[in-house]
């Protein structure tokens, strides 16, 4: 299924608990309510902008908590181009303790396709410390009706958070592999204005990632995610709102998750490179391994679309190879698929 969104957020609305990273008005820069005509206009704007088929996407908040008639007309609203074909479904992101039986069935009947759970952790204490209001038990069930009833389920978790650790993060992701979703959005923790997280970062309480710590650990994730067959669809905060007015610390970055696949392209690199020293260093007893002599050249080869991840942000990861004695250059390779990395020692036979 395509998850090309149209994206309307709904802040704030329905949710009655106050997380200690939540600030969706800065997050979204919206703080208005959405109407019957704002699902309009951004279905007409999408379709003229080409996308035809997208989904619509009711983000933000918990739209399952919602006032219910509201959450019907927006429904509604979406019920005529879903009958057209102009979008292909609607996709909601909720809470895990406002899925129930009766909820479902009235998405189902309404055109709803996908579902995705806020569940942030899987681990109990981090979310009693981050005021979530919910336990690991609300995802596993939730998850477990939304595909007894047929949704595609998405799962969104975050690092670093308030008492997190990489360990439990870790052990978050592969509870929530083990849910099976289709997709997982990761997001790392950002302080921000007017959250109980910046009272705590003030007090020197809480000490967020910085963008190295979160970047390590999210490509970790990424590829872990990968391995399981779930799809990555969003890897950082979206830049836009009022997010770097907002922002007081933290993992921030426009391009997070470009930053994660670099990382995971260079330390590929650099193991397939240490592998082919180790090869030189049995024809050359006089070289320790992964310490050429002089520098030596390299063609990095990586499938097509990923060269400029293999390069990196402002050939960053070119600048590191060469750092530690390697010149690098980077090609297309069409047998090669995502994340894959094959490297060929300039001047071999």
């Amino acid at each position: 299924m395509s998850h090309t969104n149209i994206a309307l957020f709904v802040s704030h609305m329905g949710c009655q608990m106050k997380c200690s990273f939540c600030n969706q008005h800065i997050i979204t820069g919206n703080s208005g309510l959405v109407t019957k005509e704002d699902v309009n206009k951004a279905v007409q704007k999408a379709l003229k902008s080409g996308h035809k088929g997208a989904q619509l996407a009711f983000f933000g908040g918990s739209f399952t908590a919602v006032d219910r008639d509201y959450m019907l007309s927006l429904l509604e609203a979406a019920g005529p181009f879903i009958k057209n074909g102009d979008i292909s479904g609607i996709r909601i992101s909720t809470r895990p303790d406002f899925i129930d039986a009766d909820i479902l069935k009235i998405l189902k009947s309404y055109g709803v396709t996908a579902i995705e759970l806020g569940a942030q952790s899987m681990d109990d204490g981090v979310l009693a410390q981050n005021d979530r209001g919910h336990t690991s038990d609300d995802v596993l069930n939730a998850s477990l009706m939304i595909k007894q009833y047929g949704f595609e389920l998405g799962v969104q978790m975050m690092t670093g958070l308030y008492t997190d650790t990489d360990e439990k993060s870790l052990s978050t992701a592969q509870k929530l592999a083990k849910l099976g979703p289709q997709t997982i959005r990761i997001y790392p923790t950002v302080v921000l204005k007017g959250t109980k997280l910046h009272e705590l970062y003030l007090k020197g309480e809480y000490v967020p990632q910085t963008l190295d710590q979160a970047v390590n650990l999210c490509s970790r994730l990424i590829l872990f995610f990968e391995s399981m067959e779930i799809n990555v669809i969003r890897v950082g905060l979206h830049s836009g709102g009022a997010v770097e007015e907002g922002f007081v610390a933290g993992a921030y970055h426009p391009a997070f998750k470009e930053l994660c696949e670099s990382k995971i392209y260079l330390d590929k690199a650099l193991q397939k490179i240490d592998q082919e020293a180790d090869l030189e260093c049995d024809k050359n007893s006089g070289l320790k391994s992964g310490e050429p002599a002089v520098k030596a050249g390299y063609t990095l080869f990586v499938s097509p679309g990923e060269i400029s991840k293999m390069t990196g942000h402002k050939k960053s990861n070119i600048i590191e190879l060469d750092k530690k004695g390697f010149s690098c250059k980077v090609k297309q390779d069409n047998a090669l698929k995502k994340y894959d990395i094959r490297v060929e020692k300039d001047g071999k036979k």
